[in-house]
């Protein structure tokens, strides 16, 4: 990583440098030739203006007279004298052009040897500045960097933190922190659903060894092996329920493969009517109310989602209770009654294994993954899901908002 800062760095204070350096050269430039074109005519009217036309008349024996060294005649302002004024002799003029000349030339030498050194000083500090600059600019990229390296399972609640004034860098960031949070949610969440598996799993097996271990010891009696092979048959039938909604969630959460237009409100009627002897035998009331819906997406999906939401009703409900199914342009939403639940353990609900009590093992149970199965068909449609406790009666209501309807 040092050695990529480094470079970067140094590609930054050469591109910063060189621009310094150029605008200070081109500004140099620029003013000496600003001031050589004007200065031989500011140095003839200054002293055409200070040195009196005697004076100048006493001094041609000490200045030559050569014309061809001195400067053109037309540089001297060819503006007619003020009222008043005395015209100079030829010999006084061309006194003023040697004059002028060797000052304009002493002049240009040494802003000449001034500008270089002030421009050589310049380049030396542009560069420093550069480099300090890149600096700078790349500190943020180095601690993204180096969080980035540190980062592993182990350690993904770090976050870069970065404090700056708002940029490109900063944003890129607190982008990187929010990555950071979602990879920790979904690594959280894989490490509690690998564990709640086994568990869930590990159990059935028990039960099975327990029974052909103990209930088929020694010599047992027909009935006896009858209880034991109804036992085996319903452990099975649970570990097998386990299974298809692993399988299940683990192909909701890979996305659709095919879509279609599926009316939900029909498979909503159809889900009620398939559990119908269940909702009688639990003393349950279903009531629906469909109005149109259709939206494109898996058929197969879209059923087990409707019939997910309506089993999660019955079987965490009282007796005597109701579960009210609607459909409708706003979306599915299944509302039930049965025990009070904490809000803060709405959100808990949707994680695979999670239940509001502990799992007792009785028949038509559940394995405890409905609403994880509902929440992740819901986002393969590009809908978003929504729980929250009945604040009268106790029990669950649950909505699904699909984001693109037919």
């Amino acid at each position: 990583m040092k050695r990529v800062t480094t470079g970067e760095r140094a590609r930054l204070t050469a591109l910063y440098g060189g621009l310094l350096l150029f605008a200070g050269a081109l500004l140099t430039g620029v003013v000496y030739f600003l001031v050589k074109e004007g200065l031989y005519s500011s140095i003839s009217l200054a002293v055409t203006g200070t040195v009196p036309a005697r004076r100048l008349e006493e001094l041609p024996s000490a200045y030559p007279t050569d014309l061809s060294s001195a400067a053109p005649a037309s540089a001297v302002p060819a503006s007619p004298a003020p009222s008043g004024a005395t015209q100079l002799p030829s010999e006084v003029l061309a006194i003023t052009r040697s004059v002028s000349g060797a000052a304009e030339s002493a002049a240009l030498e040494r802003l000449l040897t001034v500008s270089l050194i002030v421009l050589l000083v310049y380049a030396v500090l542009s560069v420093v500045l550069a480099w300090w600059m890149a600096g700078r600019v790349l500190r943020p990229v180095a601690v993204i960097t180096e969080t980035a390296r540190r980062l592993s399972g182990e350690n993904l609640h770090e976050r870069i933190a970065l404090d700056g004034p708002p940029g490109e860098l900063k944003r890129l960031a607190d982008t990187f922190d929010g990555m950071l949070g979602r990879m920790e949610g979904l690594v959280s969440a894989q490490q509690r659903f690998a564990a709640n598996a086994a568990h869930e799993l590990r159990t059935p097996v028990a039960v099975q060894r327990a029974a052909a271990e103990i209930g088929l010891a020694g010599e047992p009696s027909p009935e006896r092996v009858a209880r034991i092979r109804a036992k085996l048959i319903e452990v099975a039938d649970d570990s097998e329920r386990i299974i298809e909604g692993l399988l299940l969630l683990a192909a909701s959460d890979q996305g659709l493969r095919e879509r279609g237009r599926v009316a939900v409100d029909e498979v909503a009627r159809q889900a009620v009517d398939a559990l119908a002897a269940e909702a009688a035998e639990r003393g349950v009331a279903v009531s629906v109310r469909a109005r149109p819906l259709t939206v494109d997406g898996d058929g197969v999906l879209l059923d087990r989602l409707v019939h997910n939401l309506v089993v999660n009703g019955l079987r965490h409900n009282v007796p005597g209770g109701r579960v009210d199914v609607r459909t409708g342009p706003e979306g599915i939403e299944v509302s039930n009654t049965g025990p009070d639940v904490p809000p803060g353990t709405v959100p808990l609900l949707f994680e695979p294994f999670r239940r509001l009590t502990e799992r007792t093992h009785t028949p038509g149970e559940g394995a405890g993954l409905g609403l994880s199965i509902v929440e992740s068909i819901a986002r393969a449609h590009d809908a978003t899901t929504e729980a929250f406790a009945n604040p009268e009666g106790g029990g669950l209501t649950v909505r699904v908002r699909f984001g693109a309807r037919g």
